[in-house]
């Protein structure tokens, strides 16, 4: 019997008769396969052919695309290895242009008034100077022992640096006392933002159980007028009106005071264009605090205070029980949220946070970032974005305004402490 021809291709390649095998299709390696199979089924009878067919199969199960002729050839010589290539170099992102001093100063600009704004009063050197009295005035408290100074130390840059003040009979509230300074630039005051201005921030502690605990408006008025040179003071603070002596109007008094409690620093130099009042790494930590996003919330002339935040926004915040803003508007969507505190003079305002929990700038720093940025700070930007805050500290009042005035002596009608 006459033995099958096998005959080679023009590349190399093994054809048998009856199996069409287009030598262009061999780059693909289904192609093949299928293809030797098929010779195989239709050649299996023919032993000299299913020898040749069955090491076509094996190559092709190996993944074969160009099979070498099987008879008498030359061992192959091993492919060299391709020369190493250098991965192409992973261009690393550009950092973000520095911000000019000018576009950094809109995020510190004043926010427009609103619509149904009030005028800002206008305050008199005589209220200013009763309310001066009246801020560092312990009869205002049950126990005569608690002043609004107790809390806001004004040569402590308006705190007394504890997590949580002492009040009446030694109880602590459960929310740390932020400071007075520039207070007034907030769009709220306390930390839940119940109070919408200073007069009404005033009043509050007065008349708490825990802080200076006067039981009603009448005790804080009969102190008050018995007093003679406090009814004088009142009569040319608030004159014209028939009962000048009043609690609203006290409160009035303390805040024309606060108002003038404002700390000018080196931060406002800069802002206003003197650009070498802040150092390199100072100025790198504000461009940091920009490209960060710290902007979104501490933004305005007082670095804060201008908006009320989800304490832990992308992150939850470990252990808050506070319900924060909530408290004051029953709202569910205030629950967590707090106003955001200044920053200016946060170098001497701590310990931080609403509950007072955090000591230091640095930790504070890392937590917000994780917590309300979701970022996680190098080392040394945490040194360049404290060395910012440290120069937001400002130079405090004159002494004229800021220390203790005399206050007046109590008489026979001045009702007396009660330790109760």
């Amino acid at each position: 019997m006459a033995r099958p021809s096998v005959r080679r291709t023009g590349r190399g390649a093994l054809q048998a008769p009856g199996v069409l095998m287009d030598t262009e299709s061999r780059d693909d390696g289904a192609t093949l396969r299928h293809e030797t199979l098929r010779a195989h089924l239709l050649l299996a009878s023919r032993p000299m052919l299913r020898h040749r067919l069955l090491s076509l199969l094996t190559l092709s199960a190996l993944g074969a695309t160009t099979l070498p002729a099987c008879e008498r050839s030359p061992e192959p010589a091993p492919t060299p290895a391709p020369a190493a290539v250098a991965a192409p170099a992973v261009a690393k992102p550009r950092a973000p242009k520095p911000l000019t001093p000018e576009q950094l100063g809109h995020f510190f600009l004043p926010l427009p008034p609103a619509k149904d704004a009030k005028p800002a009063p206008k305050d008199t050197e005589a209220q200013v100077a009763l309310g001066r009295m009246l801020y560092f005035e312990p009869r205002l408290s049950k126990n005569h022992d608690v002043s609004c100074n107790t809390c806001h130390g004004l040569t402590t840059f308006g705190v007394d640096n504890k997590a949580l003040s002492d009040g009446h009979k030694g109880q602590k509230g459960s929310r740390n006392s932020p400071t007075v300074y520039n207070a007034a630039g907030h769009i709220a005051q306390f930390w839940d933002g119940r109070a919408d201005t200073l007069e009404a921030q005033a009043q509050g502690p007065i008349l708490n159980p825990v802080e200076m605990a006067m039981p009603d408006e009448k005790r804080v008025v009969a102190t008050l007028a018995s007093i003679p040179e406090y009814t004088t003071r009142f009569r040319e603070a608030f004159p014209g009106e028939k009962k000048p002596v009043s609690l609203g109007n006290a409160a009035r008094a303390i805040a024309a005071f606060e108002r003038r409690l404002t700390t000018p620093s080196r931060f406002n130099q800069y802002l206003s264009g003197r650009h070498d009042a802040l150092s390199e790494q100072e100025q790198r930590g504000l461009q940091l605090f920009a490209a960060t996003g710290c902007t979104t919330c501490h933004n305005g002339p007082a670095v804060g205070g201008t908006s009320f935040q989800k304490l832990g926004l992308v992150e939850d915040y470990p252990g808050l029980t506070d319900a924060g803003r909530f408290d004051a508007t029953k709202n569910e969507d205030d629950r967590g949220k707090f106003r955001v505190p200044t920053l200016l003079n946060v170098d001497k305002t701590g310990p931080y946070l609403h509950d007072g929990s955090v000591k230091d700038l640095p930790t504070m720093v890392r937590l917000m970032a994780k917590h309300q940025l979701a970022r996680t700070l190098t080392d040394a930007e945490v040194d360049d974005l404290v060395a910012f805050l440290k120069s937001l500290t400002g130079e405090l009042p004159s002494p004229e305004l800021i220390s203790e005035p005399p206050l007046p002596a109590s008489t026979k009608k001045t009702p007396k402490p009660d330790p109760s």
